[in-house]
């Protein structure tokens, strides 16, 4: 179910690798509940192997400095693991090795001939086992790594590998290779925000590329959303797309989420939506959901956070106005429910719909503490995107239920 990691963890920029113990790994960022900004000064590593349980691994690397740590990388090459990462700082690119895939991961160097022009490392090791090196913003550079994994080829270096201007390319490249073609993910601002995660193909890992589409835009997963980052990973024959969903009314604050793709015969990407259930089965309607699992919300709907993090007092918040609403996909109702719980606080009403449906169930909340409201409706059955539709003043919902 998305956002796939705990609540509580708020990792954006997600790098998926599986690696040589079998496991699915996500690097990235590591936002602060407490600091309504870009990033921290800590990594955090986690992994599963069944895509439902993650485990954190801890803290994986921590920065002393003025700057904070953005998007990271990691790579394996012979028994050595490689995270690449990047600060804003005047040396911009920096790695540091570990003797396992989630660290603690020491010795931090700069990335040789890597200008502090860039941002957002990312690497990618070939079946022959030459690994390159990706950075930059509004245009991509590429370069092939030195045998030490630490260093840059010079003489091997691209330039505008993507270009905003010819692919949309935003920040946030991420390589992969499948049936002998290469796919650049990146951020991509073609429908006017950084939202959508994009690719390219290539037959040479430095190109030249051509824009294949994009794999999945997060706009409306908050008012203020502004940038996606992430890329896909094959784990156990399923490919599934990476990327995050900022909360809080704010473009900070973003989670993990993921869904699976799909490859057509000539190797191209169909975009996907965003979900709640991810990369798994539809929801079961009849056990509890908290209502922070929104993956879309209009109007003034947004994911906010207590501070005692407490994931059953994430809310929903609603307008005075229609249509602020909050989309749920996908919920399985079985043969059908009749009623419906929500756990909310405020004054006004929210209507519980199926798909673009009529009203199935209304609730009158009144109340300045979160109390149980129940409401008598007739939600088909199967398998369908559910909605809340609010209006009133300051409302919140903790939860839904149906019987």
């Amino acid at each position: 179910m998305n956002p796939i990691l705990p609540l509580k963890s708020f990792v954006p920029d997600g790098e998926p690798h599986v690696m040589p113990d079998g496991r699915l790994y996500l690097y990235g960022s590591y936002d602060r509940i407490d600091v309504m900004d870009y990033c921290s000064k800590v990594y955090h590593v986690f992994s599963t192997d069944d895509m439902e349980n993650w485990t954190d691994h801890g803290e994986s690397y921590r920065l002393d400095g003025n700057f904070p740590l953005y998007a990271p990388d990691a790579a394996h090459k012979d028994g050595k693991y490689y995270l690449y990462y990047c600060t804003g700082g005047e040396d911009g690119e920096y790695t540091a090795v570990a003797d396992t895939p989630y660290g603690p991961f020491t010795d931090a160097q700069p990335v040789e001939h890597a200008t502090h022009t860039g941002i957002d490392p990312s690497v990618f090791v070939d079946d022959d086992g030459q690994a390159y090196y990706f950075w930059g913003q509004f245009s991509l550079m590429g370069a092939k790594l030195k045998a030490d994994m630490r260093s840059i080829d010079p003489d091997s270096i691209r330039y505008n590998i993507l270009t905003e201007e010819t692919h949309g390319f935003h920040e946030g490249s991420s390589i992969r290779k499948r049936n002998g073609i290469y796919y650049l993910i990146y951020c991509d601002v073609t429908r006017g925000r950084a939202t959508c995660l994009s690719y390219a193909m290539a037959k040479n890992p430095l190109g030249p590329y051509t824009k294949g589409g994009i794999i999945i835009d997060n706009i409306y997963c908050d008012p203020q959303t502004w940038n996606n980052h992430g890329s896909i990973e094959e784990y156990k024959g399923q490919w599934y797309i990476f990327y995050h969903r900022s909360t809080r009314n704010s473009g900070c604050n973003r989670r993990a989420c993921c869904e699976k793709i799909e490859f057509d015969e000539n190797g191209l990407i169909k975009e996907v939506e965003m979900t709640t259930q991810g990369s798994s089965a539809p929801i079961d309607a009849f056990r509890l959901l908290p209502a922070c699992r929104a993956c879309r919300m209009k109007g003034d709907a947004y994911i906010a956070t207590d501070d005692a993090m407490d994931e059953k007092l994430t809310a929903c918040h609603g307008s005075d106005r229609w249509p602020g609403w909050a989309e749920y996909k996908y919920l399985d109702f079985g043969t059908g429910a009749k009623k419906v719980r929500i756990t909310a606080r405020g004054k006004g009403t929210i209507h519980v719909c199926q798909e673009e449906r009529s009203p199935y169930g209304e609730i009158h909340v009144d109340s300045e503490d979160f109390i149980p409201y129940e409401a008598d409706g007739n939600w088909q059955g199967g398998v369908h995107v559910m909605r809340l539709f609010f209006r009133g003043k300051d409302m919140e919902v903790r939860s839904i239920i149906f019987e």
